[in-house]
């Protein structure tokens, strides 16, 4: 390569997911012991079938191949307000949601208005891999608060709060957990919103399995001055199983928004409008359907639970809920990384490594269940019980 490469992108990690896939290149999987994807974390259900025959019908309509304002169209955002208030009690008017590509554009436009390079953003670990990810391509550090496996949720912000600096921008955090699955109470939620007023911060909320919840997940929207300080991000790809259409959505006070639509502008227009449409289609008649896929999904959360601790598994649960399971592997002579491996070479099983959430984490390995169907899972952690550990040399054999 002849030209340079920039040193903030070049040490960033590749992204795990592709990493992790790529150790099954020419691999086959035989019918009596197929692969097991724990890998990604996506619904394995299809759209709704009553949405993807609207598209269907739409889809010849000249309108929908052109752009759209860079917020999205008025009609979609009125929907997506209204779903919010639906779903939390109060919510953002239309004029406070841009529409975006996906949850993680949304990130990258609040960061750009947020930081520039050399200032910090507190992120509790294990952390979304994509947010540090994306941090550090900007040049911003993330602030690491490390992770301290059984403490209770809702514990002191003194760890947190210890963290801010003058050059502190934002303090970060995602509920549901990804990777762990757990959920930040609204107390404690309401206690993050009150220290970043404190401190003149802002708090960015990453909520993109928030419709796996069995209710409302807080009331920071009942604030009448929640925009002062709160971020949303918000994914219905997930919600209605859309991940290809990329369905995100950046919620932030209207002068935000004015700044983040400049980066929107210059960075991908608008979000297309045959998502747009589907999301409108989906906030407006699909509660019932996405009701019913969170109890589902509950169910599959819970069995996957009940099997995972039964007697004979050498990996112990540290954490679970939503999609995902935050694991520890029996190997401590071995990274994350090492641990995956062994599983996708021994198990055909995949996983993500625990490192691939931030430093300090290489004794865990993250589960996504969400792909893997109820009939799949005691199969799938049948894979967990075939191994007997040798702790002291950090070996495994088949049980």
């Amino acid at each position: 390569m002849r030209f340079p490469i920039s040193p903030a992108v070049a040490g960033v990690q590749s992204p795990p997911i592709t990493e992790v896939k790529g150790w099954l290149a020419g691999r086959s999987f035989p019918p009596e012991r197929p692969l097991v994807d724990l890998c990604q974390a996506v619904p394995d259900y299809a759209p709704a079938s009553e949405l993807t025959r609207y598209l269907a019908e739409i889809i010849h309509d000249p309108q929908v191949a052109r752009y759209s304002p860079d917020e999205g169209l008025p009609e979609v955002r009125e929907a997506v307000a209204a779903w919010y208030r639906r779903r939390y009690g109060a919510g953002p008017q239309p004029s406070q949601i841009c529409l975006t590509i996906g949850a993680s554009q949304a990130f990258w436009l609040a960061m750009t208005v947020l930081c520039q390079a050399g200032d910090e953003v507190i992120v509790p670990l294990p952390a979304y891999f994509d947010h540090p990810m994306a941090l550090q391509t900007l040049g911003v550090v993330p602030v690491f608060v490390p992770f301290a496996e059984g403490e209770q949720e809702g514990g002191e912000l003194a760890p947190l709060a210890a963290r801010i600096s003058p050059r502190t921008r934002a303090i970060l955090l995602v509920t549901p957990s990804n990777p762990t699955g757990a959920v930040a109470s609204p107390a404690r939620l309401a206690q993050l919103l009150a220290l970043a007023r404190r401190h003149r911060l802002a708090l960015v909320v990453d909520e993109t399995y928030n419709a796996f919840l069995p209710g409302p997940p807080h009331q920071l929207f009942a604030d009448p001055q929640w925009d002062d300080h709160l971020l949303h991000l918000a994914s219905f790809g997930k919600t209605f199983a859309l991940t290809g259409y990329r369905a995100g959505a950046l919620v932030a006070s209207e002068r935000f928004l004015h700044q983040a639509l400049k980066v929107q502008d210059t960075m991908a227009v608008c979000q297309p409008r045959i998502t747009q449409q589907a999301v409108r289609y989906g906030c407006e008649r699909l509660d019932g359907w996405v009701t019913v896929n969170a109890e589902a999904m509950r169910r599959r959360h819970d069995l996957f639970r009940g099997e995972f601790l039964a007697p004979g598994n050498p990996f112990a649960l540290a954490a679970s809920g939503a999609f995902f399971a935050w694991v520890r592997h029996p190997w401590p002579l071995l990274t994350g990384r090492q641990a995956a491996r062994r599983l996708a070479d021994q198990a055909n099983l995949i996983c993500l490594p625990g490192e691939a959430f931030g430093p300090g984490l290489e004794n865990y390995l993250r589960l996504a269940f969400g792909n893997v169907r109820e009939t799949e899972i005691p199969m799938a952690l049948e894979r967990f019980r075939e191994f007997a550990v040798d702790s002291t040399l950090g070996s495994v054999r088949s049980a």
